[in-house]
């Protein structure tokens, strides 16, 4: 960047469905400032996303390692010109391109954009990442030797406790308090952590942070060791964007649903198939089989060697007597549970479900309600509940309704299947499977099927046939449609297509430059949802150069100029 390197956030720092991936690179509150490549190479690709990284840049290195700058506001005027003109072409803003290594060649320190705030970006700054070309494997850029100095232990800020002898799901955890002492941190009120559990369960929850920063970043490592074994450690020093969604795995995901704070688990539930975990003695669960206290000491480590301690001794009052026997499965029964290795089917009357092997992290009691109320209006199908949201999903399922009536052949392509719980929606265009409409989901939730004939609504405000947009330096839609989904927007400038941006995916952006010049335009909008509904609106715009409007002397000031 050119400037004193700070972050707000690392790698490995806990995020909704994912670990961040990378490094938030701080940019003095500001936007555009240059941004400069790592080391030298060739500009391998470039993209331009909604929400996401919205305008990258991934640079291979002869090493074969690669570098990605994400959020950028513009590109490099030669990288913005291609750029620009491809987009003109596929007549598409969302795009990605490829390049050849002799396309775009850089050397260390070459300018290739400006910073920014586009994208999934809450705030100024660049992402930036280093991954494995190859494998496109993600690695913490903080064992590279980045200019941080860091003599800063990680926080270790609380304890939870679980009973490992069922499922962690449904399960809220026995939070322990801690406390920070000379010599590390240790129980704040005992001197023995007594259970009634015999195979036990820990997650910590801790942050870390860099010299001269108060900013909480995610830790790095993490020990669980028992009398004087290493059990388990997780390390977060390289992560694939495929296994980043067993980050749900790794915390207690339904207590941060519900308003907790994140803990991390020192031990492997069964559905665990990501890589940040690594088992020396176990999978991390104590199995206790005496009533003894045992010496527990958790070590949570930074990548610079900086390292926190928590000790103390824990014991039970139920010692473990063996794994119980796996009850017998009577046939032809409808199941009772979700197994994590096992995939399931329910089968209703009018609702079914297919749920893949290592699609839920830990077994679950199977929760499904019918609604008795009557269909809402639109609706062909009942509700069905389905468990709910504060359990994750790893991997999508199947769900089929069946209407409750016959479906016209002009409507049989108009209809959507919605997931909600509370005010969260998601719908998905309906596929017709015989009498059984199916859709994919990745969350537990309420389940209905709706008949869609409504259009999107996209306005541009503006009184007469003529608008006058000369005050204006952008133009800004956003549409509207009744189940909130709207799948294609085109812009066209007097029958030609225009670009507009989307970046945080619901408005759509055209900043005005040379392809508007001053004079009267016709502007058409089309919008479409899920299932082709769709609206086209025509207007006519002026453009020219703006001059603000005179303000009017007050008769006072006309009365002083008069003398």
């Amino acid at each position: 960047m050119g400037i004193p390197m700070g972050l707000t956030a690392n790698f490995g720092e806990l995020r909704t469905h994912h670990w961040h991936m990378g490094l938030d690179i701080r940019t003095q509150a500001k936007e555009n400032l240059p941004v400069y490549a790592a080391a030298g190479g060739y500009i391998a690709s470039i993209g331009v996303r909604p929400l996401s990284f919205g305008r990258f840049i991934i640079i291979n290195h002869p090493n074969g390692l690669s570098t990605l700058y994400a959020h950028l506001n513009d590109f490099a005027p030669a990288l913005e010109t291609y750029v620009t003109n491809q987009q003109y072409q596929q007549e598409s803003w969302a795009i990605e391109l490829k390049f050849s290594p002799d396309q775009f060649p850089v050397s260390k320190g070459t300018f290739i954009g400006y910073s920014g705030n586009t994208g999934g970006s809450a705030g100024p700054h660049l992402h930036f990442e280093i991954m494995d070309t190859k494998t496109e494997r993600r690695l913490n850029p903080l064992l590279f030797g980045f200019p941080l100095e860091d003599k800063v232990p990680p926080v270790i800020k609380g304890l939870a406790l679980y009973d490992r002898g069922r499922t962690i799901n449904g399960q809220s955890p026995r939070t322990i308090s801690i406390k920070k002492t000379t010599t590390g941190y240790t129980l704040a009120n005992a001197q023995v952590l007594t259970t009634s559990f015999s195979q036990i369960g820990l997650a910590i929850q801790a942050t870390d942070q860099v010299s001269g920063s108060s900013n909480p970043n995610g830790i790095y490592a993490a020990t669980l060791e028992v009398d004087g074994q290493t059990m388990l450690a997780f390390i977060l020093d390289s992560i694939d964007y495929e296994q980043t969604g067993y980050i749900n795995a790794h915390i207690d995901y339904r207590h941060k649903q519900l308003g907790g704070a994140y803990y991390q688990h020192l031990s492997m539930l069964p559905g665990e198939g990501g890589v940040a975990y690594h088992p020396y003695q176990s999978d991390g669960v104590i199995k206790l089989t005496d009533t003894l206290p045992h010496q527990i000491v958790v070590r949570v480590a930074d990548p610079y060697g900086n390292q926190s301690t928590l000790q103390f001794l824990l014991k039970t009052t139920n010692p473990w007597l063996g794994a119980a026997a796996n009850p017998a499965k009577l046939p032809g029964k409808e199941p009772t549970h979700f197994v994590p290795r096992n995939p399931v089917s329910i089968r209703k009357p009018d609702f079914q479900v297919d749920f893949p092997a290592m699609g839920l992290y830990d077994s679950l009691p199977i929760f499904y309600r019918r609604d008795l109320f009557p269909i809402l209006p639109g609706a062909i199908t009942t509700r069905h509940q389905l468990n709910d949201p504060t359990i994750p999903v790893h991997l999508n399922f199947t769900v089929r309704l069946k209407p409750e009536h016959t479906i016209p052949a002009n409507l049989k392509s108009k209809i959507i299947v919605q997931r909600s719980y509370g005010a969260v929606k998601k719908v998905k265009k309906a596929n017709w499977e015989g009498e059984w409409l199916s859709a994919e989901f990745d969350d537990f939730g309420y389940f209905q099927a709706f008949v869609d004939t409504i259009s999107p609504q996209v306005s541009l405000v503006g009184k007469g046939d003529t608008i006058n947009v000369s005050a204006l330096s952008r133009l800004v839609f956003t549409p509207t449609d009744n189940f909130g989904s709207i799948k294609r927007f085109r812009a066209e400038l007097n029958d030609s297509w225009i670009r507009f941006t989307n970046d945080k995916g619901r408005s759509w952006i055209y900043r005005f430059d040379d392809r508007c010049p001053y004079g009267v335009h016709k502007l058409t909008v089309t919008v479409e949802d899920l299932v082709g509904n769709t609206t086209t609106k025509t207007w006519w715009i002026k453009r020219s150069p703006y001059q603000p409007p005179v303000k009017k002397s007050s008769k006072k000031a006309v009365k002083k100029k008069k003398k």
